[in-house]
């Protein structure tokens, strides 16, 4: 049995900078209360979000006891968050990404400069053992967010203008990402989803029916829910089978709570090798999230995040 999970940790940086905790006294708490919320989920392998300081993921590498494994992206994004591994399990790091994938041009992400062709945060794979014989691939990655930032370091659009065509650039940006994220993942499975274990985790900064949510998916017609979930055919070679609908209890299928309304972003994606072995999937909602608006600022000093972690449970 191995537990892997993801979990963003909403602006882990070490006390005193731009974007951290202003004092010591909020930034132990943040730790504190991180660790307690993994250590109660037990996850042999996590991928993490939103790591500003390494070593503040060191910190709480340290807080949580034991040996820890980790891996980290070479490449933040503006703010320097990132994404990373720890794994309880020694792991090799097999991929990076930060381009988009080939032919796919570059995308319009503001109203002057050139577009871009890279994601907004690097996406890495990671390799595990969790048993003998058993070879387990994990992605990671941090899709481009919902929540809109304007010019100037803003979180309020001068005009209803504005407000939408940053959040075309946004969406522009994370379909990009998505079919990158498709990509890598391509990579992994490589035609051989029936016997590559294979796991994409992260914040996808959308819910599960979202245009870029099932990008990432591949071959269309097999999602868990319908006639033709399980059902062998071609498409099982590349296919990702999201998780959400196995998340029990029903009324937690949430990650994160926007304007008092829950969303689920997080997702956790399994190839066909994985499918019929999730013993266990569930959102740790119970932590106590807060319902967030559109200025993160006001979370700086919180002393937890403002995500749930996913975790599941699969029989190997």
């Amino acid at each position: 049995m191995v537990v892997v999970g993801t979990w963003n940790l909403e602006n882990l940086y070490r006390p005193g900078g731009e974007f951290g905790p202003r004092d010591e006294t909020a930034y132990k708490a943040k730790i504190k209360a991180l660790a307690a919320t993994i250590n109660g989920f037990a996850p042999d392998v996590l991928g993490v979000q939103e790591v500003g300081h390494p070593e503040a993921l060191a910190d709480l590498t340290d807080a949580l006891g034991g040996e820890w494994h980790v891996a980290l992206s070479r490449h933040p994004d503006a703010r320097g968050i990132r994404v990373g591994v720890i794994s309880r399990l020694p792991l090799t790091a097999t991929a990076e990404v930060s381009a988009f994938t080939a032919p796919l041009a570059a995308v319009q992400h503001d109203d002057d400069g050139p577009g871009t062709d890279q994601t907004s945060r690097g996406m890495i794979a990671v390799q595990v053992d969790p048993a003998p014989g058993v070879t387990l691939d994990v992605a990671v990655c941090h899709l481009k967010s919902k929540l809109l930032s304007f010019p100037g370091g803003r979180f309020a659009a001068r005009d209803e203008g504005e407000r939408a065509r940053y959040g075309a650039y946004a969406l522009y940006r994370r379909a990009a990402e998505a079919t990158t994220l498709r990509g890598l993942a391509d990579s992994l499975v490589a035609g051989h989803g029936q016997r590559r274990a294979v796991v994409v985790v992260g914040d996808f900064n959308d819910e599960p029916q979202a245009a870029t949510t099932q990008i990432v998916l591949g071959p269309p017609g097999s999602e868990l829910g319908t006639p033709g979930a399980l059902r062998p055919d071609r498409g099982d070679a590349w296919r990702l089978w999201n998780l959400a609908t196995l998340i029990m209890p029903e009324n937690e299928r949430y990650s994160r709570i926007h304007n008092g309304k829950g969303e689920l972003i997080d997702h956790i994606l399994v190839s066909r090798a994985l499918i019929e072995k999730v013993g266990e999937m569930r959102s740790v909602v119970g932590h106590g999230l807060p319902s967030i608006t559109e200025d993160p600022n006001a979370r700086r000093d919180a002393a937890d995040s403002d995500h749930a972690p996913l975790f599941a449970r699969l029989d190997l």
